[in-house]
């Protein structure tokens, strides 16, 4: 008597993020109090960075939006300052990923402006902007920085205009942009860049996907499919696909996978619900994970997504039921890596004047740092200047690793010099690893990586240089705005010093144990 053998397939797929749960903040570690605006303008009217969110508000003859600190959380002063110097309503709002001090916002006037944000907290209302960019003809609906070229800034608006500006000038207001892509019939909704940024998609009313080389202002490909009405567009990052939002013949909200060489028919159509609200999609290419939030809902949906069919795997649902009218999210570089945390949104809540941050964790019972979930990440440096960008030059974003100790942790302020980009970070050594070669113990770290000693000693600066600024050479401060900016300088200075110290101690106890190791292994013998 023979036993047939059957093979077993399993009904799940194998993943990491099988688990992933989303945890709203407590009480006192939300922002209550915050008077959210009340238009109905399609966007997350939210834009938040490791050190600020930036919120629209309600504002009577005119635009406005708050800048709050992140670990400012509790009840809002009913007086709290505003950035309040658009003429109409302010439409959007985005952080510059390189600088976050730096914000732009756009509005019903036709104008977009640059913001500076001190360092310290605000003390009153902010009317003047350190930059004003005047080309669009009607209002402004959507600006975007560029993800790895710095001082490069995109704006839509209601003249179907795309504008590119390039914000490195001396020039306090701009009124003429370096490119404009007009060939758009009617309001474009959503703009999505790829990794290195060397292509733009839109999602446009006219129900057309498109994709285009934004510094020929060549349009590459063209979708018009009439089984998806499309509202947001999104790159998936190398994948070479694109995803987007909108609803079905049937108004059944919808999402749809694109081939981003063909997009002729869609790779797939999901329908999600018969609701009505607008679908916000976000994409964490280190993950792999989709994040699918409606306007008007409490809850998010997420998915992970692969290179092969069915390409979407619907993972959980975080549920509430408190309705979010925007969101705001939080950069990679300033998650809590130490709760195995992998996106935070901020929910506005506009019914309760809340913003409610959520976490969105993977389970683990290990406090160590996983590596497995935080890959090497885009910092906040950038790759190319706006220069090399508009000259044709291509690359992808500069890494960091979120590893705590790891050098880079956040942008500079505006006075601060920056340094010269690396390719990638080193995270700080731990005891129990390791030693390192004897090439590293001859290495600085700085705060963009490491260098050689020899190459620091032949660009060494002269006494007195303190983060790029010569005390002997400029004059002493006049005013109090001056007296704040040399203190900061100097604090950051004395951060920046904290953290070779640390790293020295680290690299000495590392010696120390392998000089012990070694004489133990030589007493063996």
């Amino acid at each position: 008597m023979t036993i047939a053998k059957m093979s077993w397939f399993p009904q799940y797929r194998s993943s990491k993020f099988r688990h992933v749960y989303g945890k709203a903040a407590s009480k006192e570690n939300c922002y209550d109090g915050v008077p959210i605006t009340q238009s109905v303008h399609d966007n997350h009217f939210c834009a938040v960075n490791p050190h600020f969110i930036a919120v629209v508000t309600e504002c009577a003859g005119g635009g406005a939006f708050l800048v709050i600190p992140v670990n400012q959380s509790g009840k809002l002063d009913p007086h709290y300052p505003r950035i309040c110097g658009h003429k109409g309503n302010v439409l959007d709002i985005k952080w510059n990923p390189f600088d976050d001090f730096v914000i732009a916002s756009c509005s019903e006037d036709a104008t977009v402006k640059i913001w500076n944000i001190p360092q310290h907290l605000l003390t009153k209302n902010i009317t003047e902007a350190e930059k004003e960019l005047l080309g669009h003809s009607r209002r402004v609906g959507l600006i975007e920085w560029h993800p790895t070229a710095s001082h490069i800034l995109f704006s839509t608006g209601y003249d179907y205009k795309i504008m590119i500006w390039n914000l490195d000038t001396k020039e306090s207001v701009i009124q003429a942009p370096v490119k404009t892509i007009s060939f758009h019939t009617d309001v474009i909704l959503s703009m999505s860049f790829n990794t290195d940024g060397s292509l733009v998609a839109t999602a446009c009313r006219d129900k057309k996907i498109r994709i285009i080389d934004p510094r020929t202002g060549v349009l590459l490909q063209e979708a018009n499919n009439k089984s998806h009405r499309v509202n947001k567009v999104l790159f998936l990052g190398n994948m070479k696909k694109l995803l987007s939002t909108g609803t079905s013949r049937w108004n059944n909200r919808q999402i749809a996978l694109w081939d981003q060489s063909d997009l002729s028919v869609p790779l797939l159509e999901e329908d999600v619900d018969g609701s009505s609200g607008l679908l916000f999609p976000f994409y964490d290419s280190d993950t792999h994970m989709l994040y699918v939030l409606g306007k008007g809902d409490g809850n998010i949906r997420y998915y992970e997504v692969s290179t092969e069919k069915p390409y979407l795997h619907y993972l959980m649902e975080y549920r509430s039921f408190l309705p979010q009218k925007g969101i705001g999210v939080m950069p990679k570089r300033g998650l809590d890596v130490s709760s195995c945390e992998i996106f935070r949104f901020y929910k506005l809540i506009p019914a309760k004047n809340l913003i409610e941050p959520v976490s969105m964790i993977v389970p683990r019972r290990s406090e160590s740092y996983q590596e497995d979930i935080y890959p090497l990440t885009a910092g906040a440096q950038p790759a190319l200047t706006a220069r090399e960008w508009l000259s044709g030059a291509n690359k992808g974003p500069v890494l960091m690793s979120l590893r705590p100790g790891s050098v880079i942790s956040n942008s500079l302020p505006p006075f601060l010099e920056k340094e010269g980009p690396l390719e990638a970070t080193e995270p700080v050594g731990y005891p129990g690893k390791a030693p390192k070669p004897p090439e590293s113990l001859s290495r600085i770290p700085e705060k963009w990586g490491y260098r050689k000693d020899e190459e620091k000693r032949q660009e060494r600066t002269p006494v007195g240089l303190s983060n790029g600024f010569n005390v002997f050479e400029c004059p002493p401060p006049k005013t109090e705005n001056e007296l704040l900016q040399m203190f900061y300088r100097q604090q950051e200075e004395i951060r920046r010093l904290r953290e070779v110290l640390i790293q020295r101690d680290v690299q000495i106890k590392q010696l120390e144990l392998e000089i012990k190791n070694r004489r133990m292994d030589s007493g063996r013998f």
